[in-house]
């Protein structure tokens, strides 16, 4: 008898074992699921693929230039986005602020590239500097949980996406040597600090 209700107190331990593998296992599929259909997180991996489709000069003022026009296309992308499926005014608001600054910031860009060759002596570990921080900006994206729903999740990959604009323009003030690059690495770090602290605290607010 005693084998036999060790075997049935067994049982329901081992099918409790299997339900909890199969619910974790439907979990990751969801999560997996919801990162594929993501709009976002297209735009990210498509901005990735351009950016490392861009011929690289080595100048570390000319390379961090043409690779924050992309960047900032990509949240330009992501906050139309925003605005096209979002219902959270704030997080409206957010994005139409988004727009405003980095089309402003694509056009100072585009007008140094047009005007600047790249300089010697050249630098490959800034562009080495820029791929890391832009492979740590897509795992941390990566391990996010995505809810489908649009307010919450932009505002999720927008803190990542804000962070590796942010890294790049700390990198370019290490390796940068034009005044008119670093100064808007300066006001890029300053502005977008600002702009995680308060999609941060959206996100507490909004669970």
């Amino acid at each position: 008898m005693r084998m036999l209700s060790r075997r049935f107190f067994r049982l329901p331990l081992l099918s409790l074992l299997l339900i909890g593998v199969l619910v974790t296992s439907c979990k990751k599929d969801h999560d997996q699921h919801t990162k594929h259909d993501s709009p976002y997180m297209k735009i990210m991996m498509d901005m990735m693929a351009q950016m490392d489709a861009q011929a690289k000069t080595q100048d570390p003022d000319h390379d961090f230039a043409a690779q924050m026009v992309l960047h900032h296309d990509a949240a330009i992308k992501m906050a139309q986005e925003e605005l096209r499926t979002g219902t959270n005014q704030e997080m409206k608001t957010t994005a139409q602020d988004i727009i405003t600054k980095q089309q402003a910031e694509i056009g100072q860009f585009n007008a140094f590239l047009g005007s600047h060759q790249p300089q010697t002596p050249l630098v490959p570990q800034f562009n080495q500097l820029q791929k890391t921080n832009m492979d740590r900006m897509m795992a941390a994206s990566d391990a996010r949980t995505l809810t489908g729903r649009p307010d919450y999740d932009f505002a999720q990959l927008m803190v990542d996406h804000h962070q590796a604009a942010i890294d790049n323009s700390e990198a370019l003030l290490q390796h940068g040597r034009n005044t008119t690059t670093r100064s808007m690495a300066q006001a890029i770090i300053a502005d977008q600090r600002q702009e995680i602290a308060a999609l941060q605290n959206w996100l507490t607010r909004n669970r």
